[in-house]
Parts: structure tokens; sequence; C-alpha cells
């Protein structure tokens, strides 16, 4: 009951059109499908596999997917799975396996990678229902986290909405939260981009030094833990290992929040010192938060205007559409909709989550009449 009071909390004129909980016991298996809206075309999202993954996180997940696939102008919808399992299980592919059976019903739900899956996981749900994005590259997939889609397009972001700040980004520091993939790929943008990154985090730590990070030195993680901050401990004697909260406070003129859910809220938001908070996480800060931000003078991108590469990226691997093709998509469009949210937001006086959310569920509610659905 308690979950079902948190959707209904959420649920609009919108969605959720779905929500569903799937439980194997035999696998002991508990999963989560949210389907929030397919007035522009069947729902399309990634499925985390974390064990504290929950109904209303997984339905707040798909909104942003709505509003993302919404503000992108793709023809898809919005939706989220949630498989309640830790990644790290013996039996990984069986229980993704067993998830892709439940899913094999809701044809209106198109899967993807996210937090705790690949995309070995969409090709054995491919495998099982026909229907996934994120696939390898030997099954027509384009490959997302090695060429790190999302990150790019949060670089793109950062370029255009520094312009509305005046930050000149050569020579400019940023702080990333994550350091998996998305974090590592923007990490590699923004230092194309002239940006010293000083800072980076993972779950167990934050490794910090004000004269910039080295990325290769980075990445050369422990084989058997790929941890950060350990790396850190044992080959680099120039800067400071931070608990990960820590990465938040620091003065840097560029804050990438890039990994879970409401990570930044009004408990931990006062000591924020950056200029921009560009958001490659979905949801990674409280609504309350970003208009504390937002009143301060820190310009925020939203989550699902700036980390929407992936998802363009998979309507271009869905076309079978090449990685180039992916790249020039994003870079055009989160280009373009950065410029256009920023510019609303100053010319009605919104802050730019409201004036995202309104190009998006424009769009969404058109559809919906068009559809006779409203």
């Amino acid at each position: 009951m308690r979950a079902e009071t948190e959707i209904f909390g959420y649920a609009d004129e919108l969605g959720p059109e779905k929500v569903v909980h799937f439980h194997d016991p035999k696998l002991n298996l508990r999963a989560i499908l949210v389907v929030d809206n397919t007035a522009l075309g069947p729902a399309m999202g990634g499925t985390r596999m974390l064990p504290d993954v929950t109904t209303a996180e997984v339905f707040r997940l798909a909104r942003a997917m709505t509003l993302k696939n919404a503000a992108a102008g793709l023809p898809y919808g919005g939706g989220k799975g949630g498989i309640m399992a830790d990644p790290s299980v013996p039996n990984k592919d069986e229980l993704i396996r067993a998830y892709a059976k439940f899913l094999r019903s809701h044809s209106d739900y198109i899967p993807g990678p996210d937090m705790g899956t690949n995309e070995h996981c969409m090709a054995i749900i491919f495998d099982e229902i026909g229907r996934a994005v994120g696939l390898p590259r030997e099954l027509g997939g384009i490959p997302m986290d090695e060429a790190g889609v999302t990150g790019y397009g949060v670089g793109e972001a950062c370029e255009v909405a520094a312009g509305y700040i005046n930050l000149q980004l050569g020579g400019a520091t940023a702080a990333i939260e994550g350091f998996g993939a998305v974090g590592q790929a923007v990490f590699r943008s923004l230092g194309g981009k002239g940006v010293k990154v000083v800072a980076v985090s993972d779950i167990n730590g934050a490794i910090y030094n004000p004269n910039g990070l080295d990325y290769d030195a980075l990445i050369t993680r422990e084989p058997e833990t790929g941890k950060v901050s350990k790396l850190w401990n044992r080959k680099h004697k120039d800067g400071q290992v931070l608990d990960r909260g820590e990465l938040f406070k620091l003065d840097a003129n560029i804050l990438v929040p890039g990994a879970r859910p409401d990570a930044i809220t009004m408990e931990n938001v006062s000591g924020l010192k950056a200029k921009m908070v560009v958001e490659a996480a979905n949801i990674p800060v409280s609504r309350e938060a970003e208009k504390y931000l937002g009143d301060k003078g820190i310009l925020i991108v939203p989550d699902f205007i700036a980390n929407s590469g992936s998802t363009i990226a998979a309507v271009v691997e869905l076309r079978r559409g090449t990685l180039g093709e992916a790249f020039q998509a994003i870079k055009r469009k989160i280009r373009e909709n950065v410029q256009i949210v920023l510019d609303l937001a100053h010319k009605e006086k919104l802050y730019p989550r409201e004036a995202g959310e309104m190009l998006a569920r424009e769009r969404v509610i058109a559809a919906m009449k068009d559809r006779g659905r409203i």
C-alpha cells in the first residue's frame, strides 16, 4: 500500500499508465515496470538493477524518460524497469532472462541498459523477447558505454550553458560525481574543451587535486575491485582522498552529479560552490534543492535535457544508424535543446526545469489530444 501511495502521490494527467510488480519465488526475483506515457510512441527507458531500487524511484525515472524523449523530439514515450537485486550476483544472467520473460506481454516498453545492467543484459532480453536497445555491437547495437554517448552529450550541454553565465571553459574547473561509463565520458568531453577536472568520486570516496586529475591514471584501476579511491591511495601521492559527499562542497566552477537519484537535497545543498550544475544522472538533485540553487544564481541544466545522449543514440540504433550518426544527432539535439530551454527560462523568469518541463509536457499533451486520450 505504501508503494501505491507513493506512486499516486506523483500521478497526474500524463501518467503513469501502468505500474507492474513481478515476482519469481523460485529465483527470488522481484522486479518493477512503470510505463508512464505512450502518447508519442512506445515507452523507452532503461532497466536498473540495484538491491534498494523502489517503485517510487522507478516511477520518477519513467517520468524523466517521458520528458526526455519529448524534449528531444523523439517518437517514444517514457518507461523504466527495476530489478531488486545486487548486480554482482552470480546468477545475474538467469535473473535477467526471467525478467525478460515477464516483459514479453508488455510490448509497449522497450528496455535499455541502466545502472547495474549493460549491453550483455540487453542481448539476453533481446534474445528472449526480440526488443531492446543498447545492444552489443555484434547484434547491430551502438556501444553506448564504450563510446560514452551520454557523457559526450553532457559535455555539449556544459559548453552551451557556460555561455549563459559568461564562463570560459578553457581553464574552468569541474567536479564529477560518479566515475563509471558516464562520468569517464564527461571527463573526456570536458577535458577536450579545456576544462580542468579537479575531482571525481565513486561509491567508496572522492579524489581531489586542485591542479587537475590525470584521466589515464584514474582509469588504470585495480582489476579486482575497480575502485577509484583505492587506486589513488596506492599510486598518487599528490592528491587528496575525500569522503564522496565532500565532492559537492569543492570550489569548482562546474559540478556534474552523475550517480544516484537525490544525491543533492536540502540537507547538503547549502555547501555547493559551483557556478553551474549539469545533471548527468537521472533526478540527482531534488526539486527543492534546484530551486534553492537557482535562487542563489547557480545555473542548473536539468537531467532530461543534459543527459539524453543515450536515448538519442538508441533511436539511431533502432533505425540501424552508425555511431558517427549518433554523435552528430546528440550534438545537434542537445545543444539546441539547452539553448531553447535556457532562453525560455530567462524570458519567462522560470527555473530551467520548469521551462524544460513546459516544452516537453506541451508536446506530450498535444499527442494525447490527437490520440483522443484527453
